[in-house]
């Protein structure tokens, strides 16, 4: 497996992980997960920093599952990369919806190792 590959595995791994209900509602290993300048962009248009998004994820009471796919990954400079994907939900009859295009810039952090620093979410048709 060449590096460019581990660090898309790596990328994948860290989001898959954020879109957990389990992980979503432990403020700890988000806030590991944000640098502490993060800030987003969320489906709704307003804007959110990581203070706000720690305490918002650990209010979360509806978990439906988030898939992801399409995953790519962009080295934006040493120590910075920019991942984008596409993420939906299912409803109860099994049909796609909340489908969302997804960009986060990561960097590498000499205290904490990789870190989100930002992250969009736009609403799409499908």
């Amino acid at each position: 497996m060449t590096c460019f590959t581990e660090l898309l595995n790596l990328f994948q791994t860290f989001e898959v992980e954020l879109h957990r209900p389990t992980v979503r509602r432990d403020p700890q290993r988000v806030a590991a997960l944000l640098h502490d300048d993060f800030e987003e962009i969320g489906r709704s248009g307003l804007r959110y920093d990581k203070r706000q998004t720690v305490a918002a994820l650990e209010m979360e009471t509806e978990h439906s599952q988030i898939f992801a796919e399409g995953f790519k990954l962009a080295q934006i400079s040493e120590g910075a990369v920019l991942l984008t994907y596409k993420s939906f939900q299912r409803d109860a009859q099994g049909c796609v919806v909340r489908c969302t295009e997804r960009s986060s810039i990561w960097l590498l952090t000499e205290k904490a190792g990789w870190q989100m620093r930002f992250h969009q979410g736009t609403p799409t048709k499908g």
